[in-house]
């Protein structure tokens, strides 16, 4: 009998089920075969081949079985001889199918995590008897963490591999021992001890390699380095390539929390807060590098490094986690499989690209796994003898060797076709175009401007020509461009000879250069945009068609240039979300970054309120949204942002002070109102926002509760106002989220900022001029308790449908349009003020205001609504105006409101020419004089 057939008969008694499927496992992998022979041998059971473990269970056993431990020897048997088991175990439930991919890899790495634990743990106890517990300056210990980084960082180790391990700890000092050590000398010793343990090979094998090379400095750097000196060499010594491993990083032994917490304070490093399209160059450069490594030593047969292997694929996902991370949090995954599930799903890879990269990732680790489960032998090329081919082809389930190859064959070919995609360098810019070769002459000064003008006039450039070759010697002029280094200007020529061929395809050519050259100015000191147009042909296309469609869009982009991050993804720049989408995905990037104190928070609310506009405005300009959709949608926007500060800045006040209680000691509310633009739902790009805020403490006299330094509640909720206003409408580096203007608050510029709710509405019925009511008509509670908003909107009801004399209203209604007019009316023989023009925008306005004032007190429901167009629909309902003067004034009024909008676009005022609009205005004339005309 042979050996394979002993062995099956021994597991036919003792385990039937598993000799069901031991004869292909053990032709599969000998190394499985050696070890049950070894278990067999030592009655070891064999039942945990069958059940997958639960969490914890791999770290329980390891610790069960050294715990107790106290001399090296005893702890490099144990440890070695757990290791083979697990192994065996792993291997054999993989190779018979019975576990996932997932569950093998995260097996893997929850032994690996184990060891390294009961290693260290192992280490420090030797280590502590001799020379105390390390301690820092203020005598608290300083404790150790382990960062597993590549696979171990992902939870995605293979087979046989190295584990790569960084050590580090709290902070300095030294030992508390009667022969005391520098930390940085204690923990240098602990890193030797750990990684003796691990790794020296007895005659019981090892446990596993360790690679110690990704630490600060390599091998010319200390074994262990204090979290203080890792902050500070990534910050001033990081190199691109440690921010694509620091990617994998993930703390697996030591103190796990403070690993965490390291790991969150390295962040900046690895992940921009703007996009990073720098970080494709550094990827295509490393594997280009891996790529000369293969063909010198001849490695094609590679399934990690070879073309369309595992490294190919690992770079396709990780050049979106560094390019975007920054922004998407679920990109900061260490594990690869759910980031490439979330690229498929946020439309960064078309859903069947992402599946099927999942397909090949599976099918390629597999492979990789039963390579090196056949002898557990860290290899990772296909095998040349028979013996090893018909093994890896029992373990994938193939019946012959060409087999195999076929199959392997069409997931490298994916794999390769999808890198070559994703890190295709555009050859545009590198050609040797007419215009390239204009570029390039004008920059070195071979050729005269007036040679470079006629050039350009014979490429397609029939207007204007000499002020082109103008802007781009005011380009080269900047001090910016001439302290370039010689490879930047020789990207910058390739990106600006770019423009100049696409922009021959917009219908105006030299104004789409000339606006878009505006942006290359504004971000010619930042490379990683320059990059990114260079790179990105579906960027560039974008800006051209947006700077070609509108000015206002242009400054816009330019006074904001991480703006152009959002014109990566033409889906998303053109499809802006909905209300609950927009409140949803403001809330979920304020999450993010919690805790990171005020400048952050005033930096997200304006890149978001800048980056929602621009995908506003670029679906306006398709024509995708009509204008009342692209004003709710602004109006949305302000709404949200608005309540996100307004989070902030509570959050902010209680932290500090502590929050107001009312008597009843419930904690005291604050709300926002909307006037105006904003309360009428029908704000235009660059609307300031008409605000009001209230409260309802009754304790105005008495101090805050909770916080460290109690304030008095009065001062408290100015405080609070003042901040909110500040995080709106101060100017920081990234602009300023909106302008603010309190003056439609109790008593205007005189009153408080904040008002109680009972003051406002003592305000309301007793002191408010008829203007002011005008105004209410149009006002909407947009933020804070909602108990406040509920009260607010009873208040203005009540006070909107307070019974009036019909006269007295008419009167002041058609004064105050009067008395508008004069001060504000700019028409004159050549032009016509759409706003405030007779028969223009404020006609309309005021004829609906004094409608609903005039008639709520006998139709409540015509104060419902606070914007225009419903207020007149509800007017005609209840009989207060005819259908047909109702229809002639939204007609009249979208006409302007379009207009103005677009005029708004163009960078252009609202004077329209004097026989423009004459018969809307005719229209809005006749209807004033019907309703009005009898008090002007």
């Amino acid at each position: 009998m042979t050996r394979a057939e002993e062995q099956l008969a021994r597991l036919r008694a003792q385990e039937p089920e598993l000799a069901e499927v031991a004869g292909r496992v053990c032709t599969a992998s000998p190394f499985v075969a050696e070890a049950l022979d070894w278990m067999l041998d030592r009655s070891l059971g064999l039942d945990g081949l069958r059940r997958s473990r639960e969490p914890g269970q791999t770290a329980a056993r390891i610790q069960e079985g050294t715990g107790d431990l106290a001399e090296d020897a005893d702890m490099q048997r144990t440890l070695r001889q757990l290791r083979r088991e697990d192994m065996a175990r792993i291997a054999f439930r993989d190779l018979a199918g019975w576990a996932p991919l997932d569950e093998t890899l995260a097996d893997l790495s929850d032994l690996a995590d184990a060891c390294c634990e009961a290693a260290l743990r192992f280490a420090e106890g030797r280590l502590q008897a001799r020379h105390g517990r390390p301690r820092g300056e203020g005598g608290q210990e300083s404790l150790p963490v382990v960062l597993g980084m590549g696979k171990l960082g992902g939870r995605e180790l293979n087979f046989s591999s190295d584990i790569d391990l960084i050590f580090c700890y709290t902070q300095g000092g030294e030992t508390d021992g009667a022969r005391p050590l520098s930390n940085d000398e204690y923990f240098g010793r602990l890193t030797q001890e750990t990684g003796k343990l691990l790794s020296a090979r007895t005659e019981d094998g090892f446990v596993f390699r360790v690679d110690t090379m990704l630490r600060p400095f390599g091998s010319a750097g200390a074994l262990a380095a204090s979290f203080a000196a890792m902050e500070e060499y990534y910050q001033v010594h990081g190199r691109e390539w440690e921010r694509y491993a620091l990617i994998k990083a993930r703390p697996v032994a030591g103190d796990i929390e403070a690993g965490q917490a390291l790991l969150r304070t390295l962040r900046p490093f690895v992940y921009r807060r703007y996009l990073d399209y720098n970080a494709i160059g550094s990827l295509r450069e490393l594997k280009r590098l891996i790529e000369d490594d293969v063909k010198r030593k001849g490695m094609d047969d590679n399934v990690k490094l070879g073309h369309g292997g595992i490294r190919e694929l690992e770079f396709i996902v990780q050049s979106f986690q560094l390019v975007r991370g920054g922004n998407e949090a679920p990109l900061r995954d260490a594990r690869l499989r759910p980031v490439l599930r979330y690229l498929g799903e946020a439309g960064h890879l078309p859903l069947p690209t992402a599946a099927r990269l999942d397909e090949c990732y599976v099918y390629l680790r597999r492979l990789e796994n039963a390579i090196q489960m056949y002898g557990d032998e860290q290899a990772h090329a296909l095998p040349a003898d028979e013996a090893r081919r018909a093994a890896l082809c029992a373990a994938m389930g193939n019946a012959d060797w060409c087999g195999l190859l076929e199959e392997l064959d069409a997931v490298r070919g994916f794999v390769q076709q999808e890198f070559s995609r994703v890190f295709a360098e555009s050859q545009k810019g590198r050609s040797e175009s007419p215009l390239s070769r204009l570029v390039a002459g004008l920059w070195s000064g071979q050729l005269d401007p007036g040679d470079a003008a006629d050039g350009l006039y014979a490429a397609g450039y029939k207007q204007s020509p000499r002020d082109l070759v103008d802007e781009l010697e005011a380009l080269k002029s900047l001090r910016l461009v001439r302290a370039m280094r010689e490879e930047t200007v020789l990207k910058l020529q390739q990106l600006l000879a770019q423009l100049l061929d696409e922009a021959l395809l917009q219908p105006q050519p030299v104004v789409a250069l000339k606006r878009a050259l505006r942006i290359i100015q504004a971000v010619v000191g930042r490379s990683t945009y320059l990059t990114l147009l260079r790179e990105s042909d579906s960027t560039r296309q974008q800006l051209l068609g947006l700077c070609a469609a509108s000015p206002w869009l242009t400054d816009f982009i330019a006074q904001s240039p991480v703006l152009l991050d959002s014109l990566l993804d033409p889906r998303a720049l053109y499809a802006p979300p909905e209300k609950e989408e927009l409140f949803e995905d403001l809330i979920r990037r304020a999450a993010e970054i919690e805790g990171q104190g005020t400048e952050a928070a005033m930096d997200l609310l304006r890149r978001y309120q800048k980056e929602m506009t621009l995908r506003i405005a670029a679906a306006d300009l398709l024509r995708a949204l009509p204008l009342v959709k692209v004003s709710d949608r602004l109006t949305w926007l302000a709404e949200a942002i608005v309540a996100q500060a307004l989070r902030f800045t509570w959050a902010e006040m209680v932290a500090q002070y502590g929050e107001p209680r009312r008597r009843d000691g419930a904690p005291a509310g604050f709300g926002v109102i909307a006037y105006g633009k904003f309360g009428g739902l029908e704000l235009g790009y660059g609307s300031d926002l008409d605000l009001v805020f209230v409260h309802d403490c009754d304790t105005l006299d008495e101090d805050s509760q909770g916080g460290g330094r109690p304030l008095n509640n009065g001062a408290w909720y100015a405080r609070l106002a003042q901040r909110l206003i500040n995080s709106l409408a101060t100017q920081t580096p990234a602009g300023r989220a909106y302008e603010v203007d309190m003056q439609l608050r109790p008593s205007g510029a005189s009153g408080l900022l904040v008002t109680s709710l009972e003051g406002f509405a003592d305000y309301q019925r007793n002191s408010a001029w008829t203007w002011e009511h005008q105004a209410l008509t149009r006002a909407r509670y947009v933020a804070g308790a909602a108990g406040i908003g509920a009260a607010f909107e009873a208040v203005r009801l009540e006070v909107l449908c307070r019974p009036r004399d019909p006269e007295v209203l008419g009167r002041e209604v058609a004064d105050m349009r009067r008395r508008m007019r004069e001060n504000l009316d700019k028409s004159n023989e050549q032009r016509w003020d759409v706003k405030q023009g007779r028969g223009g925008l404020t006609d309309c306005e005021f004829l609906t205001q004094f409608l609903v004032l005039r008639d709520a007190a006998a139709h409540p429901a015509v104060s419902h609504w606070s914007d225009n167009w419903r207020q007149l629909e509800a007017l005609a309902g209840a009989g207060s105006i005819g259908q047909d003067q109702v229809a002639t004034l939204i007609d009249c009024y979208r006409a302007y409101r379009e207009w103005v909008h677009g005029r708004a676009l163009q960078r252009e005022d609202s004077y329209a020419e004097t026989g423009q609009f004459s018969q809307e205005r005719s229209k809005i004339a006749a209807i004033w004089e019907a309703i009005l005309g009898r008090w002007v």
